[in-house]
């Protein structure tokens, strides 16, 4: 597995706007603090998701995008791509695979940080199918596909993407984690960048409260003991 000093590098596939804000971004502000570089890639842009449908349309869709890139910045992200798949129909296809590839190939990550594939039925919010798709096909553009010249030969041909290897993908919302970051000096920041998500939050009145309840629990869960906080990964190793 890699060590700390190892990653330079990470990108984050999620389904949705605010996915690796729940999942994810103290793990990310401690990234970044450490000046590792880290891009974002949001396969949806989650016009299927908030409580205003005032704003259906595309308008949702528009709003959305710019809480995930306001949300980014409070953790120290400023490159933020979408692929623009439609929200809650997304499946694990091969134009999806070439996609993400096409983005590994791009950024050139050491950690790719992910949904998991499976189904968590002890906790099913993480198991949204759109979830589970992007994992599955992102697992699938890590290993055989990004590091594999021959897969999606037109990413080399025409837009010059050689092969990249990534080592190594965290997948958030597993049934079986087994590695725990502890967030505690970086909690605030993730808070701030869930409330950027204000049409996905704003209909909750104790943010920071549920924030901190759930990921403390993580963390005694972990071992960190009382007073911490903790987000929770599956490490998988591609070598």
């Amino acid at each position: 597995m890699l060590s700390e000093s190892e990653i330079e590098r990470v990108l984050v596939v999620t389904a949705h706007p605010d996915d690796v804000d729940f999942g994810a971004a103290g793990t990310v502000a401690r990234f970044t603090d450490r000046g590792v570089e880290v891009v974002y890639c949001v396969v949806t842009d989650g016009d299927a998701g908030g409580f205003d449908r005032e704003v259906d349309n595309g308008g949702m869709a528009e709003l959305r995008r710019g809480e995930q890139t306001a949300a980014a910045k409070a953790v120290g992200v400023t490159d933020v791509r979408f692929l623009g798949y439609p929200d809650g129909t997304v499946v694990q296809s091969l134009d999806l695979r070439r996609d993400i590839a096409r983005v590994i190939r791009q950024v050139r990550p050491d950690l790719v940080i992910t949904h998991s594939p499976e189904r968590n039925y002890r906790f099913v919010a993480p198991s949204h199918p759109d979830h589970r798709a992007v994992g599955g096909a992102t697992l699938d553009a890590v290993y055989p596909d990004a590091r594999n010249p021959y897969a999606f030969p037109e990413l080399l041909r025409e837009e010059g993407l050689d092969a990249w290897e990534a080592r190594e993908v965290w997948l958030n919302g597993s049934p079986t984690p087994d590695h725990h970051v502890d967030i505690t000096e970086t909690v605030d920041r993730k808070i701030n960048a869930l409330r950027a998500h204000a049409s996905q939050v704003g209909h909750m009145d104790d943010l920071d409260g549920f924030v901190r309840e759930r990921f403390g629990r993580t963390a005694v869960a972990a071992g960190f003991g009382e007073g911490h906080y903790a987000e929770a990964f599956q490490r998988v190793s591609t070598e």
